[in-house]
């Protein structure tokens, strides 16, 4: 998996839980981290046009973002707004030629603690607090047993038209990773959002957001690029839908503030990210209408009904190559521990390698399917994958977007 896909995770200090407005072409706000960031408001540089940004806006703690009401977010929103999408940047042969980044490096170890010292700064008897949903920390992982990836057969049913393939520019070179149609409460039956993982939208700690974000619905669903057909197929008839760029999105700023894009860390618990996209035909349906679902997200899904989660999506490093939809039948996901302030993420045995990130995570609620994490990170043999447990946090910043996005 990539180092923006699925950086190994590292067991670090909490920080900040606010959410930074983003757009895809990331021609925004400076994205370094400040010193003392965790506890003071950060600097919003320069627009595109050179004119100052907004008033610094303080960064809240969880539970102050908790108490956030939509005029908040906006003041946090229009802070942090870049602009859309380039419209005809991806051509097949980018898009075949985009890649997952390397795999990243497992953070060092901490050094071991002198004979006699405490382990823990915490006072006697004093336990860290749980969010909802969060597992009491552990010991080491224990990566469940790996599960073998299996390919949607072409065509595609209907109901995998939600699933695709997220481009996007970083520099001069081009990645991939992989995102799903969900269900927009404020635009029921007319979604144009799709989830991904905030590693798929920005760089990390000291980086910018990536460029021409772009999401293909349905890539390849009927198998045009399979079987070594790369070279002799034309750029309509791997995308029955066309390419549908992003006009805005929003991701954790633990993501944007903290995270090493070469390791893992606290960050990852919150690498969830969304886009609203654009339909290619200005005067064109939803995305929703146009591949004819979505998946709703269920916040804070009792764990112990998380018994069966299949997650999605078209990994692209060797064994594989990007143009098949992948999926791992994880069963009851296990708990991966980290900051105890933040959830435990969920973790299910998988194959699946750089390019899957960002993919859903699907579970069964009343019936039907529902996203309850997206790919985050993996381990170098490629056996397990995990996932964000999408809990208050999350649901804050979807209730937010789902009104608000432009």
């Amino acid at each position: 998996m990539s180092p923006i896909s699925r950086p190994s995770r590292a067991v670090l200090g909490a920080s900040v839980a606010a959410l930074t407005m983003v757009v895809a072409t990331g021609c925004g706000p400076d994205n370094s981290d400040p010193a003392g960031a965790q506890t003071a408001a950060p600097s919003v540089a320069a627009s595109a046009s050179g004119k100052p940004g907004a008033a610094p806006v303080k960064l809240p703690t969880v539970e102050e973002l908790k108490t956030w009401k939509l005029d908040d977010w906006d003041k946090w929103a229009k802070a942090n707004v870049v602009t859309p999408a380039v419209k005809g940047y991806w051509t097949l042969q980018k898009l075949l030629n985009a890649k997952p980044k390397p795999l990243p490096q497992p953070p060092t170890p901490a050094p071991a603690q002198p004979t006699g010292a405490q382990p823990s700064t915490q006072p006697t008897g004093a336990a860290p607090a749980q969010p909802t949903g969060a597992q009491p920390p552990a010991g080491p992982d224990q990566p469940p047993a790996a599960v073998q990836a299996k390919p949607v057969a072409h065509p595609f049913p209907k109901t995998m038209h939600v699933n695709g393939k997220i481009f996007f520019k970083d520099g001069n070179q081009d990645y991939v990773c992989s995102g799903t149609v969900v269900s927009d409460p404020a635009n029921p039956g007319r979604s144009n959002l799709v989830w991904t993982a905030s590693h798929c939208l920005h760089g990390g700690k000291g980086n910018s957001y990536y460029t021409d974000i772009t999401f293909a619905p349905a890539f390849n669903s009927n198998g045009v690029l399979s079987g070594g057909n790369k070279q002799k197929s034309k750029l309509e008839d791997a995308e029955p839908y066309g390419e549908w760029g992003a006009t805005s999105g929003m991701v954790s700023p633990q993501w944007t503030a903290e995270a090493d894009p070469e390791r893992g860390g606290p960050w990852s618990q919150y690498d969830f990210g969304i886009v609203k996209v654009a339909n290619p035909d200005p005067n064109g349906k939803s995305l929703e209408e146009t591949v004819g679902g979505s998946v709703p997200l269920w916040f804070d899904a009792p764990r112990d009904q998380l018994t069966a989660v299949a997650n999605y999506g078209f990994p692209e490093a060797k064994p594989f190559d990007g143009v098949e939809l992948e999926h791992c039948d994880g069963g009851k996901p296990a708990a991966k521990p980290g900051d105890p302030s933040r959830p435990a993420m969920l973790m299910i045995g998988c194959t699946m390698t750089g390019g899957s990130s960002g993919g859903g995570w699907y579970a069964t609620k009343d019936g039907k399917p529902a996203l309850v994490s997206d790919t985050s990170i993996g381990n170098g043999a490629n056996t397990y994958e995990a996932g964000p447990y999408l809990e208050d946090v999350a649901a804050h910043m979807f209730d937010y977007f789902s009104k608000k996005a432009k």
